[in-house]
């Protein structure tokens, strides 16, 4: 039988899927911008799904179901010199809003930095019980 989860396991399921969001974020951008010769292999943006991971006590936290591609469309663009261009002088740009990476960034980087602060507070407390047994 699995012990319930405590707060170091919920708070670390949750730096996990930040982890993953973060990953991902940094793979759209380092594709932004990225060329294809056809719309079909263009680079298109990830984003990770999160799902509700519940025990058996009822705890519930955070995990990734899967990574799946955004619907951002890669933007057709004419550069008839470009080795990648079709017979038309058209490539394909990677279909990416990096604005939105950025703010995702941002907060990915916010919410992980919440839970190690919640892990931060919970060794404090746990410590400072075990000290008035002393």
């Amino acid at each position: 039988m699995a012990k319930p989860m405590n707060v170091f396991d919920i708070a670390g399921r949750a730096m996990s899927a930040q982890l993953v969001r973060l990953n991902t974020t940094a793979s759209n951008l380092a594709n932004a911008g990225s060329i294809s010769g056809t719309k079909e292999n263009a680079f298109r943006s990830l984003k990770p799904v999160f799902e509700t991971v519940t025990d058996r006590a009822g705890v519930a936290t955070v995990g990734v179901s899967r990574v799946v591609q955004a619907e951002v469309e890669p933007v057709k663009r004419h550069q008839p010199g470009h080795p990648l261009a079709d017979a038309n002088g058209d490539v394909w740009e990677a279909g990416v809003d990096t604005s939105a990476e950025l703010i995702d960034m941002v907060e990915s980087a916010r919410q992980y930095q919440n839970n190690v602060q919640v892990l931060q507070t919970a060794k404090t407390l746990t410590l400072d019980t075990l000290r008035l047994g002393q």
